[in-house]
Formats: C-alpha cells, sequence, structure tokens
C-alpha cells in the first residue's frame, strides 16, 4: 500500500472511529457513496474494483432506485499491477467528461484498487470544465456505507468551497434564500425539511439545502448559511468544510417536544436571533407537537437498532410517544454532535451502544425480550424466530418524517399493528413448530437417507 492509500485510510480512521467490529456488518460501504452520486443530477458515477463487487453495488443501487447508469472501469492482474488501470480510468474519465451532460465525474476505488495503491488524486481536477472527484472507498476502511456518504459529501463541499473562496458561482434554481438559511445534514424523509422550515420561519430563518444534494449548485447555497444542522450527527468530514468556511454547526433534530425547544433554541442562538423570536417559534411549534403525541401513544417495549444515523432521533420521539426503549444501537460512531440526544436517552434509562455489533442487538433482544424489536434484517430475522414481532428500521422506520407534529405522529399506527401482532407469530410459531431443525433441516448426515425413508431408502 502507497504512502498516500495509507494516509486516507489514517484519515478515515479518525474521522470514523472503528468499534467492536473491524470489517463491515452491513452492505459494501461504497454503496453509500454511490448512492449519492447516483442521485445527484448531471453527475456521472464510475467504480474500480472486482467484476463481482461492482455487480452487486449496480445491483443493489438499481434496487433502491437509481436512475442513472453506473461507469465500470475493469481490470486484470496484468493492468493493476502495469499500472494499465489508472490509465484505462484516465481513458475513461476523458470519455466522459462532457460539460452539455455533467457537472462532476465520481471515480470510486473499490477493495482491491484502494488496497493497491491506484492513484486517483492524479487524476486531473477538471476536465473541460467538467469536476473530476477519485476516492479511495474500501470495505476495509470504512465502517459502514452511512459513512461512505459522508465521505463524497464532504469531498464535494470541499471543492465547491474552493470555488466559491476564488470568485462568484452559481446561484440555486430558484435563486438564492431571502432569509438566513440553516443547512441539514443527512439524507431524511422528504417532508422533514418543509417541517423544519416552517419551524424555523417566526425566527426569521429558513431551511437550507439537504447534504447529500441534489445538484452541484445546491453545494453553493448549503454553504452559504447562517448554521449548519447535523440531524445525522456522523457527518464529520462535511461539519470539517463547514468550520473551515466558519459556519456554526449544532447537533440533534426538532423531534418531539423537549427535541424540538431545544433545538430551535440553540440554532436561534447560534444564528443571532433575538430571545423573544426564538420563545415564539416555540410556542408557535410545541402545543402542536404535544397534542399530535397525545393523540397517537406508543405502548410497549421495544428495542431499537440500525445503520441509518437516525437511531438516537427515533428513540426520542418513541420515548415521548410513551413506550418504554431500554436499548438503542446504531452503527455509526459516538461524535460530539449526539451528546445531546445521548444525554437525554441516557436521563430516561436507556442504554446507548455506539458502533454496536449485529451480536450486540441480538444480545439485547434476547435479554429485555421486548414487545417489538425494530433493527437491522438479520435482527429482524431473529426476533421472529423467537415469536417477537419486528420491523425493519430502514424502510418501515426511518423513512417515515420524524420532525415537527408531522413526525409525532407518524410512528404509532406502524408500531402499534406491529405490537398487536404478536399472537400472530405465536400461532406461525407453533404451526410450523419443527421446521428447518434437526432432521428436518433437509440435510441427513448420520444415516446417510431421508428420515422420511424406510430401511431400504424407499419413501415409508
Amino acid at each position: 500500500m502507497d504512502q498516500a492509500t495509507g494516509q486516507t485510510l489514517a484519515r478515515y480512521a479518525a474521522d470514523y472511529p472503528k468499534g467492536p467490529h473491524d470489517q463491515p456488518q452491513s452492505m459494501c460501504p461504497a454503496f453509500g457513496a454511490l448512492r449519492i452520486g447516483l442521485r445527484m443530477r448531471r453527475t456521472a458515477s464510475v467504480l474500480s474494483g472486482s467484476a463481482c463487487c461492482v455487480y452487486g453495488l449496480s445491483f443493489t443501487s438499481h434496487f433502491y432506485g437509481a436512475r442513472r447508469p453506473v461507469g465500470y472501469v475493469p481490470f486484470s492482474s496484468e493492468t493493476l499491477v502495469t499500472g494499465k488501470l489508472f490509465e484505462d480510468i484516465r481513458e475513461a474519465v476523458d470519455k466522459l467528461a462532457d460539460p452539455e451532460q455533467y457537472d462532476a465525474v465520481v471515480v470510486i476505488n473499490l477493495c482491491v484498487p484502494s488496497a493497491s495503491g491506484v492513484p486517483l488524486r492524479l487524476l486531473p481536477r477538471e476536465i473541460n470544465g467538467v469536476r473530476i472527484i477519485g476516492l479511495d472507498i474500501p470495505g476495509f476502511g470504512v465502517p459502514t456505507h452511512a459513512e461512505a456518504k459522508d465521505i463524497l459529501a464532504g469531498a464535494m463541499l470541499r471543492f465547491a468551497r474552493g470555488e466559491a473562496e476564488q470568485g462568484p458561482v452559481a446561484a440555486p434554481r430558484g435563486g438564492p434564500s431571502q432569509q438566513p438559511t440553516v443547512t441539514l445534514l443527512g439524507e431524511m424523509f422528504p417532508a422533514d425539511p418543509i417541517t423544519i422550515g416552517a419551524l424555523l420561519a417566526p425566527m426569521g430563518l429558513a431551511a437550507g439545502p439537504v447534504v447529500p444534494t441534489r445538484e452541484w449548485r445546491e453545494l453553493y447555497a448549503a454553504l452559504d448559511c447562517a448554521v449548519a444542522a447535523a440531524i445525522h450527527p456522523f457527518y464529520t468530514a462535511s461539519v470539517r468544510e463547514f468550520e473551515v468556511a466558519g459556519r456554526p454547526v449544532v447537533g440533534s433534530a426538532p423531534v418531539g417536544v423537549d427535541g424540538t425547544a431545544t433545538w430551535l433554541a440553540e440554532v436561534g442562538e447560534r444564528a443571532g436571533v433575538a430571545a423573544d423570536k426564538i420563545a415564539a417559534a416555540q410556542n408557535a411549534a410545541l402545543p402542536t407537537i404535544r397534542e399530535a403525541l397525545a393523540k397517537a401513544p406508543i405502548k410497549g417495549r421495544i428495542t431499537l437498532s440500525g445503520y441509518e444515523g437516525s437511531e438516537l432521533l427515533v428513540a426520542r420521539l418513541l420515548i415521548e410517544s410513551g413506550a418504554e426503549v431500554p436499548y438503542v444501537g446504531t452503527a455509526c460512531p459516538r461524535t460530539p454532535w449526539a451528546e445531546a440526544d445521548l444525554a437525554w436517552l441516557e436521563s430516561k434509562g436507556v442504554e446507548v451502544n455506539f458502533r454496536a455489533s449485529l451480536e450486540q442487538d441480538l444480545a439485547a433482544v434476547e435479554a429485555v425480550k421486548p414487545d417489538l424489536a425494530v433493527g437491522t434484517t438479520p435482527v429482524v430475522q431473529a426476533a421472529k424466530e423467537k415469536s417477537l414481532p419486528a420491523l425493519y428500521f430502514t424502510n418501515l422506520i426511518s423513512a417515515r418524517p420524524l420532525m415537527g407534529a408531522a413526525g409525532a405522529g407518524s410512528l404509532a399506527q406502524v408500531v402499534n399493528a406491529a405490537i398487536a401482532s404478536k399472537s400472530r407469530f405465536d400461532t406461525l410459531t407453533e404451526f410450523f413448530a419443527g421446521v428447518g431443525e434437526g432432521a428436518n433441516t433437509g440435510v441427513w448426515t448420520a444415516t446417510g437417507q431421508a428420515p422420511w425413508a424406510d430401511a431400504q431408502g424407499r419413501a415409508a
């Protein structure tokens, strides 16, 4: 491994400290960056890696609704060793760099090219006016795909900040905001930025772009904010760019009554808003949120785990809805922007486990025996095998509004319905008892014949 690659991995290790597992326990982390690139207008995404990896990433990307093709630069042992692979990548980038079609081309090295030191840093910064961004995102250097989103977002912000420092840049499609803005870090439900904008309005503030952005020109508007809000607290590289640009950063989010009150106060103070306007924003929002929570109570014990970065926020909302949440596990690391949520949850008696491994999440389900387990796919599978209702966090929980009054009532229906399904799981478990266990697994090694056969191997 060359020196430059070693420096990249050292930076990743500092930005995204590892936990009990030193390898990803979810999908390939490069998927996070690839997904962001494929969502952006006028952006080409190119992978350099083993064919099987590229196939899996392409399949997963299009399964999740990518509307753009995934570029691929194949290699062989010879092209990897001789340096021809880098020449092939450069040739591919040259062909793609059409300013009529693209603002940027993103090239991602997967494990083998990263470990072999394929020097994407030597690619030109621009070709024909098209920005070129090369990144190493190996599975052995980035703990989760969520953090790979930050790697690409941070690289793009750094590039855009450099452009803005050199002179005028493109304005957003709708023109610049007439009010100071709050940039939102982290992917969220599409209605949440609108809700946040309504919460900010009494303070004379507006919701700015969501980072990762959907278009290059939005990066300039994101940097031109009064405050950056780390809604998802693991965006370390992105936060660094805002801090270099002189923008204050706040953590947590307007979730529930307590979360909204605290968040509005902190955002307002950091943006220089007068105390009476902050109070007006709180007074306008909190009664409605309190009413929404009262109308949609959740009763039951819930364990929660995931890898999106919003796990602590969801736990706060569940607790304010009336649920008991003894355990929260997140695959993301502990950062300064998660401290407010951590302190609030711990004050409610919640065990919060950062960089939680699958084994730790499963142990929590086994120990707590919750009315509902919310988690990743293997956690959900394990819980259902124990006749415990379970919901997949990514598709069924995080894909819902969380902010303000809209978020306050969004979880109750799906959570309460799942908790109420316990009898169905008991019925299914009783009906299928023994299937897939012991002699019924379909693998018979003791006698060499199926358990339903007689001594002569004939069907009994």
